[in-house]
């Protein structure tokens, strides 16, 4: 199922529409946070992006609602998919999902963002890692990723990617010979080829028999171990 994003169109080609919207309506998580304090995760009419699954959480003295754009978790969506629905995105935003580059394009152009990935394998173990640095410039530019500031957590995958195009089964933009989301089965800002493949197979732990295509962080479980759970989330830098 391919998520309805239309009023970002809308948007786009309105921008006095948009700023005025945007003084009464959640832009992404954290406005949704400021308007009431007292919410909990679930799904909330963010604008001009539709329904998105906002994480929220508390701790002592701080209390912050991230934006899920990316998430893998029982295998349900099929993540091996064309440009088009990359572009726009796809899935169930309750559950496994990708939001859309062109949704990630416009909130990370708006302002600025940290990036969170949580990560959990098959024996219980979670470990995250956080980057201070995250945007994802336009189509015309193949939505190339800024990655940057690695903080902690569970080891450094993702600045391997930083500059890359982003690249699926039909629109390679790597720096390999052949196509990386061919080869691997995903669609994701492919080097040549992958430190992290987080939108490959989804399979079930160890398995030598598939290195490189499944649902890795290499740093974490190596290449041959499909993680149960992994996702990204964007939280604005105050």
């Amino acid at each position: 199922m391919v998520l309805a994003l239309l009023p970002v169109v809308l948007v786009l080609l309105s921008p006095a529409l948009a700023s005025c919207k945007q003084l009464v309506n959640p832009v992404d998580c954290s406005d949704v946070q400021k308007q009431d304090k007292s919410l909990q995760s679930g799904l909330y009419t963010i604008y001009p992006l539709g329904e998105s699954f906002c994480l929220c959480q508390i701790g002592l003295g701080w209390f912050s609602c991230e934006c899920v754009f990316q998430r893998r978790a029982d295998g349900t969506v099929n993540f091996y998919r064309p440009w088009d629905q990359y572009k726009m995105g796809f899935g169930d935003a309750a559950g496994e999902h990708w939001l859309g580059l062109d949704v990630l394009h416009y909130l990370t152009r708006r302002q600025k963002y940290e990036l969170l990935v949580e990560m959990e394998d098959f024996e219980g173990k979670k470990v995250s890692a956080a980057y201070s640095t995250f945007s994802v410039g336009g189509e015309c530019d193949g939505y190339k990723l800024t990655v940057g500031g690695f903080k902690n957590g569970g080891a450094d995958a993702m600045t391997h990617h930083n500059g890359m195009k982003f690249s699926t089964l039909d629109k390679d933009q790597d720096t390999y010979s052949g196509s990386c989301a061919r080869k691997y089965l995903g669609g994701f800002w492919y080097k040549g080829c992958h430190q992290t493949n987080p939108n490959g197979i989804y399979r079930w732990g160890f398995d030598k028999t598939i290195l490189y295509i499944s649902v890795s962080w290499q740093p974490f479980k190596g290449h041959n171990y499909s993680l149960k759970a992994i996702s990204m989330k964007l939280r604005p830098l105050v």
